[in-house]
């Protein structure tokens, strides 16, 4: 298995578990958002608030089509991304996917207590947080659950994430 494409809402663990998981079984790791953000010289907040979401998901999905990945990478993909165009579709063709999924409900809790804000959330708290990340979700979950593989992000560990992939 060469590629890793890992998935899910923000604030999943995409970042933090791909991290891991790659350094545990000698992977590369990018981050695609980090990667647009050097390539685009903003974050990806500016380059929303500047050129909208429609040119902000044409790059995305641009860069995540276009990058020269290493072999064996594990790939943590912005939130939206498996949403537009035919990006699953071309993960599940270039390498393993796999589904983060959680409750919106853990979702909310994880995101009101992050360090990083997130610009699409803000002066969103509790049951309105929820209520967004849930509306959010059903939007998404088809494409989501398009992944090769799904594991739940409140059992989540090392182990999990090396079985489910099969990389024991």
């Amino acid at each position: 298995m060469s590629l890793i494409f890992l998935t899910g809402f923000m604030g999943c663990g995409k970042t933090s578990w791909g991290r891991k998981l790659a350094a545990a079984v000698n992977y590369h790791f990018i981050d695609l958002d980090h990667k647009l953000e050097a390539d685009a010289e903003m974050t990806v907040a500016q380059y929303f608030a500047a050129h909208g979401e429609e040119k902000f998901r044409r790059l995305e999905s641009e860069i995540l089509k276009t990058t020269v990945y290493p072999e064996k990478t594990v790939i943590s993909t912005g939130g939206g991304l498996p949403c537009f165009y035919d990006n699953m579709e071309w993960m599940n063709n270039h390498g393993e996917t796999l589904y983060i999924q959680l409750s919106a409900k853990a979702l909310a809790n994880r995101l009101e207590n992050a360090k990083t804000p997130r610009p699409v959330l803000q002066g969103k708290k509790g049951d309105d947080l929820i209520t967004f990340i849930d509306h959010k979700l059903a939007e998404r979950e088809s494409f989501y659950l398009q992944a090769k593989h799904i594991v739940n992000g409140i059992d989540m560990s090392l182990e999990v994430l090396k079985q489910t992939l099969g990389l024991l």
